[in-house]
């Protein structure tokens, strides 16, 4: 798992997010589907196609390749694996909860039981509780990040127990197409990415500098939403790239 796919898969994904959100946002404002659906599809195709630039020339030089990179391209490079797909399915999940069902339980028994048990168990829904208080602003918001956060720790615990296959995927991939950063250089960067996410999301120190607006747009429907699931998908790849750097047995 490189870094170049990473950021790839990682910006494709926040661009879709935002831009499904943005859709919700034009449309609950009264704006039809049809008038804004055109403008957010050009935007995040350009950011989409920004980012792609970005990250294709940082794998371009970090490949050291002269192959052509259409050459390179393979088919199954374009099929997820178990983990993405899960990934993916957890991701469209958030969103329909947070659009669709997160509104209309509000303080419902089940609903409920879910806040409370995330609140008790991460600093970080705590914080976000307070900020959504101090900002009079619910809307299930509240339910929303315990979903997610639930959604986040069934992935951590299930892409953890095949953290082997993914590191002998790595070692596979290293040994097919050598990369200027090795596993265990990698790893160390996405631990260190991961350790600022868990202060910022598990811990909740994010949450203080945001404005009570930040809370009603996409910012906080990124944050609520999307930002868990993605620190889960680093970790699990921060595992499995110091997984791949040690020797095998």
């Amino acid at each position: 798992m490189g870094i170049a796919r990473l950021l790839a898969k990682g910006w494709i994904i926040f661009c879709l997010f935002a831009a499904a959100h943005a859709l919700h946002l034009s449309f609950m404002s009264g704006m039809p589907l049809g008038n804004s659906l055109g403008a957010v599809a050009i935007c995040a195709s350009l950011f989409i196609a920004m980012g792609l630039l970005f990250v294709g020339g940082f794998g371009a030089s970090a490949g050291h390749s002269t192959t052509p990179l259409l050459a390179r391209l393979k088919p199954h490079h374009l099929l997820p694996g178990f983990n993405e797909g899960v990934f993916v399915v957890f991701v469209i999940l958030s969103w329909l909860n947070q659009v669709l069902v997160a509104p209309e339980v509000i303080n419902r028994g089940g609903a409920g039981a879910l806040e409370n048990a995330i609140y008790f168990l991460l600093p970080g829904q705590r914080a976000l509780v307070d900020a959504l208080e101090a900002c009079t602003l619910d809307g299930g918001r509240i339910y929303a990040a315990a979903f997610t956060w639930l959604l986040a720790i069934i992935y951590l615990a299930s892409a953890s127990s095949r953290l082997r296959l993914a590191a002998g995927l790595i070692r596979l991939e290293a040994g097919e197409k050598p990369q200027l950063l090795g596993p265990t250089l990698r790893a160390f960067l996405f631990g260190l990415v991961a350790v600022v996410g868990i202060q910022f999301l598990c811990v909740g120190s994010v949450y203080p500098w945001l404005a009570c607006s930040a809370f009603a747009d996409i910012t906080g429907a990124l944050l609520i939403g999307l930002a868990p699931l993605m620190l889960s998908y680093l970790i699990v790849a921060a595992l499995a790239s110091l997984l791949a750097s040690a020797p095998e047995k």
